[in-house]
Parts: C-alpha cells; structure tokens; sequence
C-alpha cells in the first residue's frame, strides 16, 4: 500500500513510518523541508509542502491507499491567546486541506487522523471509553473540533479512524525525553498530588496498534490508543525511579506549576483514566501493558 503521511518526520512519525516500511508499504512524508531530513530509507520519500496552506501537495493525496495525520503544533508550551491560535489552526487547516484532497470516490482509502485522551477533559477515577462524552477544558474542544474535521473525510466514503493517544513513551524524545534527564539529576518526582492519572502507551504498541487498525475493515470512528493500565503520576515517578534507581520523592507543587506553565500546568496536574476498550474488544494483544516493563525495554535496551 502507499502511505501519505504529515508530521512524518516527529518522534511518533518516526516510529510508524519505519513500520508500515517494514511491512512492504511506500511511505510519502509531507514536510516543508524535503531535502534537509535525516531519515533516509528505501521506500521513503518526502514530498516538500506546508499542509496547512493549499498547494500542490494536495494533487498527490489521491494517489495513496493510507492517509495518517500527524501534523500539529506542540501542546507543551505555555498557553498564550496567541499560542492557542496556532495550535488551533495548525490541526483544523491541516486536517480541512487533507479532506479536500481526496478524492470525490474515497472508498478505498483509509484515513487516520490523530487527536487525544485529553479529548475527555479532566477527571477523577472513574474509567473512560470511546463512547465517554467530550470535556469542556480548552485542550477537550480542540480535540473534539479536531475529530469533527477529520470525520468530514467520510462524506468521500473514507474510512475513517479517529487515533485517540495517551501519551506516548518510546526512545529518543517524546514524554521521556524530557522527564529522564530529572531523575538522573535526582530531581524527579511526582507532580502536584501525584494522584492524577497518567494514561499511556509505549510506541510499540502504537504502532502496531495502527498494522492492526488497518487490517481490521469494520473499524472506524474514535479508538483510544493507551495502555489498558493506566497509572497515577505518582506510580509513574516511582516506576521511572525504580529503573533508573533514583529517587523519586521530590515533588514539583502545583501552584508552581501553574505559575510557570500557566493554563497547560492543568493538563500536567489533572488527568483522565483511559481505557483502550474498542482495542481490547477487537483482539488487540499489548506487548507493553505495564508501565515497569515498559519503561525496562525503554531506558535498558
């Protein structure tokens, strides 16, 4: 299968272009920056655009069995009006510009569109599922206009599967990247409360979760792609500090927090406790459902 890709060349886009390649697939990573990316592989190729601009990009989106959007500004930063515009527009003009790509017959083609757990908003214990209504947090509606955008693709008879993410733990960046380098300073520890929950997936099995999405025809619509067990930051802190034996007791306070991250400190501090339910219902089998294991094939391998 052909594969077109935006946000192809990030720490997740990495991850599952190596393996749709593996799987005998062609992958074509849009990038405003074709001949300046590092990962050069037989069976990849780049294709220089900006996907939230319309271009000529757009005429080569009809030629391809397997749309993934990736592409999106960095919800990590502090959340100006300014900020909030760009992660906005980044999603909703990337996403409108790849639908109007395809073509007017989509049957064939199969369309994931990335958004995100903080699609529920922030609670307490209680378990989420793809049928668990949206919130009303700033992060909660963008994820939900996200989504609406993304399923405009089935008036063109697309498959379409909405690629809800827990936040994803792998090698070389994402979440990890940024919290390992605490710990081994021996600055690590919980956030806030440490009660809030963390829900997660190891990259692995994010991407196979996507071999395993596309094989399945009579899936569409939202699917949450997280670990089956969830944890509270707190036993994240410990788990990361039992791997890198350090400790993690050195808790950052949540007024601090908020003073510094302002809005986002919210999304650090609270959280939501998400379950892969339509992935477990179809068959899917994690490799990586612990957060210890998960770390372990992480930080020692």
């Amino acid at each position: 299968m052909k594969v077109f890709m935006t946000g192809g060349t990030g720490f997740v886009g990495t991850y599952l272009a190596k393996r749709f390649i593996s799987e005998d697939h062609s992958v074509t990573i849009l990038t405003p920056n074709a001949g300046g990316q590092a990962l050069k592989i037989k069976g990849l190729a780049y294709l220089e655009g900006n996907p939230t601009v319309e271009g000529e990009w757009q005429k080569a989106v009809a030629g391809h069995d397997v749309i993934i959007n990736l592409a999106g500004a960095s919800i990590f930063s502090r959340w100006t009006e300014e900020q909030k515009k760009i992660l906005r527009s980044s999603r909703m003009l990337t996403t409108r510009n790849l639908v109007d790509a395809l073509p007017q017959d989509a049957k064939n083609i199969t369309f994931f569109s990335t958004s995100a757990v903080g699609y529920y908003g922030f609670h307490s214990d209680e378990e989420l599922v793809e049928t668990s209504p949206a919130g009303t947090d700033f992060l909660a509606r963008l994820a939900y206009d996200w989504e609406s955008e993304a399923l405009k693709a089935q008036q063109k008879g697309a498959r379409v599967i909405i690629t809800r993410f827990g936040i994803v733990l792998g090698k070389s960046g994402g979440a990890l990247g940024q919290m390992i380098p605490l710990f081994k300073f021996f600055l690590g520890g919980p956030l806030g409360s440490g009660r809030q929950w963390f829900s997660w997936v190891h990259a692995h099995d994010l991407v196979e979760a996507f071999i395993f999405l596309l094989q399945k025809k009579d899936i569409s619509g939202a699917v949450n792609l997280c670990s089956p067990q969830p944890v509270r930051n707190k036993e994240l802190g410990n788990a990361i500090g039992r791997v890198l034996h350090r400790p993690s007791f050195l808790p950052a306070p949540g007024f601090m927090i908020k003073l510094i991250l302002g809005e986002f400190g919210s999304v650090l501090l609270e959280g939501q406790r998400v379950i892969p339910r339509r992935l477990l219902d179809a068959g899917f089998k994690f490799k990586y459902p612990e957060i210890d294991e998960a770390l372990k094939s992480i930080v020692l391998d």
